[in-house]
């Protein structure tokens, strides 16, 4: 068998002609032959570390983190690809159906490669020949760029031996080991979340220089004005945007984005660009729709505002994951004391026992981020959330009011207004640095941002 034969009929579908024996045999000669010459990943030499501290977590067993394959969709189109996060951590690999294998430290990246032009797959094999889906790289191209031995993945042992074999996608402390090794970001992963909120920035900006367009198609144009700029720059959006005018902001996570933008209300944009390493930002803004707040909404906005800026200040090797959450929530539970729409006072709300102040603010202020959006999160308690911060973490925090249309215990003027202010901040050992700092925060700093950017 070649290096590119499955030995499978190819993938087609019924409404395909037939294919004669002549037809076949013309079309699998006179093709030249071309490597690719593929620089060697950026990846490969922190891949290389990362799979040598998993190995070293292990001793003496044997380790099998798949990409995953195609996802359908509807009938016959799938998804467009994305690999499982931990495999790519650890190879470098993007490319679909190849399993990663570390045995007793020693890694062997199993892969399938491009077609063979000695069979019919390149030709008429939907999902993956080359003349449907494009050139997969050969097997020497991958090893060269990943820096990894790579093997066909027919070659891939059935692991039937009395070896210890883990498998990730069943074995719970393999998960959580792979997990937890992640939440410690080194320089070139910083570099990647970076780049990341740079193009998110670019997204943004994207949408408010279009706004009359947003004011024409409402929530709908501003998802398809974020994920172009997401596209032209970086692989993907990290997940789908949010995009709540009006009410829908008080549904965290409406992504339907179907609904019109109405002059005098607020717009939530909770959106991030996944770069084409897969390392994802998460930011979210809120907008006046009209470009002003009115006198309500900026001083909900700024109370939001005061409590991510408690939040973020509160960020610092050594203090609990839980610290930004809990100085955020603080000034909430105050300000909604203030408003007069608590039932006790605010310290009694704070209470663990208690908590109705989350009525209206529903949700964590914090979570990891990194190739995942929600990223560590089969980490150990004592490891993510029940644990302490460390320079080189990545985390959001991102605290919001959110009052329900039709929630009675609130003045009918709050009633379908919801607020979310959130960035991406990396521990530092002086405390933190925010890597969404370009998108302004202050109401009057968006007030004035929207008004330049629109002309």
């Amino acid at each position: 068998m070649s290096e590119n034969e499955t030995g499978t009929e190819p993938k087609t579908e019924s409404h395909d002609p037939a294919v004669p024996a002549a037809y076949a045999a013309f079309m699998r000669q006179g093709w030249g032959e071309r490597e690719l010459d593929l620089p060697v990943a950026e990846v490969a030499a922190p891949a290389a570390k990362r799979r040598q501290r998993l190995a070293d977590a292990f001793p003496g067993e044997r380790l099998v983190l798949p990409a995953g394959t195609y996802k359908v969709r509807a009938y016959d189109t799938d998804y467009r690809f994305r690999p499982d996060t931990a495999h790519t951590y650890f190879s470098g690999n993007q490319t679909s159906d190849a399993v990663l294998v570390i045995d007793d430290g020693e890694s062997v990246l199993y892969a399938r490669p491009r077609s063979s032009r000695d069979t019919d797959e390149f030709f008429r094999d939907r999902q993956y020949g080359e003349l449907w889906a494009g050139r997969r790289p050969s097997l020497k191209e991958m090893s060269d760029s990943l820096g990894l031995e790579v093997r066909h993945i027919d070659a891939l042992p059935s692991f039937d031996d009395d070896r210890k074999t883990r498998r990730l996608t069943t074995d719970t402390e393999l998960a959580r080991v792979a997990s937890e090794l992640r939440l410690i970001k080194d320089d070139w992963e910083v570099g990647q979340l970076q780049e990341a909120c740079d193009i998110t920035t670019l997204g943004f900006e994207d949408v408010v220089r279009e706004w009359d367009r947003v004011l024409e198609y409402g929530e709908r144009w501003v998802e398809g004005t974020f994920f172009r700029r997401a596209r032209a720059m970086g692989n993907d959006i990290g997940y789908d945007s949010i995009v709540g005018g009006g009410k829908h902001a008080t549904t965290l996570h409406w992504i339907d984005n179907t609904g019109p933008m109405t002059p005098g209300e607020l717009v939530l944009l909770d959106m991030g660009v996944e770069n084409t390493s897969l390392y994802t930002a998460d930011v979210t803004r809120t907008l006046p729709v009209n470009g002003r707040f009115t006198d309500l909404q900026r001083e909900l906005y700024d109370l939001v505002h005061a409590a991510q800026q408690a939040g973020i200040d509160a960020i610092r090797p050594g203090a609990t994951f839980r610290v930004g959450h809990n100085a955020a929530m603080d000034v909430l539970a105050h300000g909604l004391e203030d408003l007069g729409l608590l039932p006790v006072s605010a310290e009694e709300a704070l209470d663990p026992e208690s908590r109705v102040y989350a009525r209206w603010t529903l949700h964590g202020t914090s979570h990891m981020l990194g190739m995942d959006v929600h990223d560590c999160g089969q980490a150990a308690p004592e490891a993510y959330a029940e644990g302490t911060l460390a320079e080189g973490m990545v985390l959001t925090v991102e605290p919001g009011l959110y009052f329900q249309e039709d929630d009675l215990l609130v003045p009918e003027e709050l009633r379908g207004i919801g607020i979310r202010i959130e960035d991406d901040l990396l521990v530092t050992a002086e405390g933190s640095t925010n890597l969404s700092a370009a998108l302004p925060r202050t109401s009057s700093d968006v007030e004035e941002w929207m008004g330049r950017l629109r002309g």
